[in-house]
């Protein structure tokens, strides 16, 4: 990033959106979002179901300027992405966990004309991406085991960010960090200040009254923190 930060990205989490108003829960929102965050899971990779590509089509139909961020947390994902590639998300994320075959994936990704990017779970050590993060727009460290939303953060994933924004400087690279998973009021400056880039906040925002005033208070406190103030 030539040594200069982006300001911190908030991406509200639709799976803490009542799954009845999604849309309307996108509008309470207030346009007080950089991204809108999209978890699809798959009951085999993760203990639960979610969504699927018709999400990502109406989403992408409804919302053309925004920026779509799709976190597949199904195995293998080689034989997900295609039907999500065709929908024309900004950000198209992957397991380090789910494939063998990582890198091929993610050249699948970037050829399907989607920005590749790699989570990993709490407890896969970064170490493990050295090999292929010349090849991803975006790392994810979940901060919360997949497949649920509304748990505790886990304080221990800092040190992940940190790690990652070294090898990102020593390496000359562009990747952004994105961290998921149990992130509120309480702990944003704290997330920020250790190297994340984007901001995955579902609970923390649709579990309040005013989803636009929290979602502003969260980019706020970002921003302030990612500048030093």
């Amino acid at each position: 990033m030539n040594g200069q930060r982006i300001a911190p990205k908030i991406a509200p989490s639709l799976l803490s959106a009542d799954p009845l108003r999604i849309w309307e829960g996108i509008q309470s929102l207030a346009g007080e979002y950089d991204w809108i965050h999209l978890d699809i899971m798959d009951g085999h990779f993760v203990p639960n179901l979610s969504y699927g590509p018709a999400l990502l089509k109406a989403l992408r139909s409804a919302l053309p300027e925004a920026v779509l961020d799709v976190h597949l947390m199904v195995e293998p994902p080689e034989d997900f992405i295609d039907s999500f590639l065709r929908w024309k998300p900004d950000y198209l994320v992957v397991h380090q966990e789910a494939t063998p075959h990582l890198h091929r994936v993610l050249q699948a990704i970037r050829e399907g004309g989607s920005r590749p990017g790699v989570a990993v779970n709490p407890a896969t050590c970064v170490e493990a991406l050295k090999p292929i993060l010349p090849f991803v727009d975006l790392v994810l460290v979940m901060s919360v085991n997949p497949g649920f939303g509304g748990q505790a953060f886990i304080p221990e994933v800092l040190a992940k960010t940190r790690t990652l924004c070294q090898l990102r400087e020593v390496q000359g690279l562009e990747f952004l960090v994105e961290m998921d998973g149990g992130i509120g009021l309480s702990n944003v400056e704290e997330v920020v200040k250790s190297g994340c880039d984007v901001i995955v906040a579902g609970n923390a925002i649709f579990g309040e009254a005013d989803p636009a005033l929290t979602a502003r208070l969260l980019r706020k406190k970002a921003r302030e923190a990612g500048s030093g103030e």
